[in-house]
């Protein structure tokens, strides 16, 4: 099972950023795929979500109308565009995969936020 996150980078507050994460190894269409972002000194934190079937998503608050996030089942990948980049966004940004019983975690890309 391999998730591989990139996209990152650094970005000055306003701007934008497409993260991907293409996975390989297990049923991509049958997970749930979420981004978790972790600023330093804080607890890793649920950002995005996309179903598995009906491509519902949720967003955290803090994101809502900013970010979208989006799946290709062809190309067993996850995405989320990030629009209107703040301060606070800077972060170490997770993909991850799970349905019961499995939980899958990419190894994060780095987005900074600043000036």
């Amino acid at each position: 099972v391999q998730l591989v996150e990139s996209g990152g980078g650094l970005v000055q507050p306003g701007g934008s950023l497409r993260l991907s994460c293409t996975t390989s190894g297990f049923s991509f269409s049958r997970y749930v795929m979420s981004w978790y972002r972790q600023a330093p000194g804080q607890e890793r934190e649920l950002v995005s979500r996309i179903s598995a079937v009906a491509s519902t998503t949720n967003y955290v608050d803090s994101v809502k109308g900013r970010f979208t996030i989006s799946r290709d089942n062809a190309k067993n990948a996850v995405y989320l565009q990030l629009n209107i980049l703040k301060l606070e966004d800077t972060a170490v940004h997770y993909c991850n995969a799970w349905t019961f019983p499995s939980d899958y975690w990419g190894q994060g890309t780095q987005v900074t936020v600043s000036s």
